[in-house]
Formats: structure tokens, C-alpha cells, sequence
């Protein structure tokens, strides 16, 4: 049986980011986050990431842009969008915090919860999760260009830890996160930092 390598990056910088808004589907790359993700290009030229992979990715256009400036061409998955963040998408993370406290409290703290009129932490890693299994055993080396907080339920799936766990998971924009599989679960790969 072929083995699966998946790498799961995570797209470049948004205003939503800097700003700390719950992002939009239409939310792309700010001029920072398009260099970052066109330097990270040049160094991934030296082996992180191949053109022979199959390349997929989330809607939003700053996934498809940091797909683009990587040199990839990928291919839309739906299952890789981002969290419906409902009402709140586009407002500030402070602005919700103010506006709507228990309400944001219980998100954060509750993953079956959704009452923000969005989707819920559990239903974006039923979504994932499903979408991530998958792919265990399709075999070759994949690229999937997504979201911060995808990558974190990813991760939690994967690993088959509890929900809640997803919080203590950093994914900063531009990371690379590597699964491998031989068909039946999926590890945790980590590399060695590259000096060259």
C-alpha cells in the first residue's frame, strides 16, 4: 500500500488576522501576507513543498492567493473552508467580546455550541474530520491550503485527541503541518528546521 503525506498550510496573513476579525470567505492576502507567502515560496524550492503534489484548497481567496504565490495550482475543496463564523464574520474579536460575551464565552468554551447563527467548533471537525479520513488511504503526497483554525481541528482529529484540546493548537499563517499515513490513522510528522 502507497502511504499518504499530507502537508496542511496554513494561508499567509489577512487584515482579518492582523486585526482580529472573524474572517470572510472573500477576506485575501494583505501586502504583507503575499510577501511572506512568495518568500516562503523561494525557500520551499529547496524541498517543502513539490509541484508533483496534488494541491487542494480552501474557497477563500486567501488560501487559493497563498496556493498561487507558492506555485501550486489547486484545486477547490469545500470541505477545507473556513469556519461559518454567522453574524460575527468581519467583526472584530474585541467588538463580539463586548457586544456579545456569553455568547463568545460559550463558543470558546462549549465546541458543540453555536450561537453566534454560525457553525459550531464540533461541526467544522465533523466536517474535517471526514474530509481528513478520507484521505488516509488515497495514497501520494498531498497539499491542502487552508485556515488557521481548520488546521487546529485537523490536528485534534488526527491525533484523536479530545475537542476541547483544539485551543491549546497555534497555527500561525504560512505554517506547514505534516500527517502521514499507511491507510489506517494518521502521525504527526515533524522535521528537522532547515539550514540551507
Amino acid at each position: 500500500m502507497t502511504g499518504t503525506s499530507l502537508r496542511l498550510v496554513a494561508h499567509g496573513h489577512t487584515a482579518a488576522l492582523r486585526r482580529a476579525r472573524f474572517g470572510g470567505a472573500d477576506d485575501g492576502l494583505d501586502e504583507g501576507g503575499l510577501r511572506a507567502a512568495l518568500a516562503r515560496a523561494g525557500a520551499d524550492r529547496r524541498g517543502h513543498v513539490g509541484a508533483d503534489e496534488v494541491c487542494l484548497s480552501s474557497p477563500a481567496a486567501a488560501a487559493t492567493q497563498t496556493a498561487s504565490a507558492l506555485g501550486l495550482r489547486p484545486t477547490i475543496e469545500a470541505a477545507l473552508a473556513d469556519c461559518d463564523y454567522g453574524d460575527w464574520t468581519g467583526r472584530a474579536f474585541e467588538e463580539i467580546a463586548g457586544d456579545h460575551p456569553q455568547a463568545l464565552h460559550e463558543w470558546l468554551s462549549t465546541p458543540d455550541r453555536a450561537p453566534h447563527g454560525g457553525e459550531s467548533v464540533a461541526a467544522l471537525r465533523h466536517r474535517v474530520g471526514r474530509w481528513l479520513d478520507g484521505q488516509r488511504a488515497r495514497g501520494g503526497r498531498i497539499i491542502a491550503v487552508t485556515h488557521p483554525l481548520v488546521i487546529r481541528v485537523a490536528v485534534v482529529h488526527a491525533l484523536d485527541l479530545p475537542l476541547g484540546t483544539y485551543r491549546q493548537v497555534d497555527v500561525e499563517p504560512l505554517a506547514i503541518v505534516r500527517l502521514t499515513s499507511q491507510g489506517t490513522r494518521w502521525q504527526l510528522r515533524l522535521g528537522a528546521a532547515r539550514t540551507d
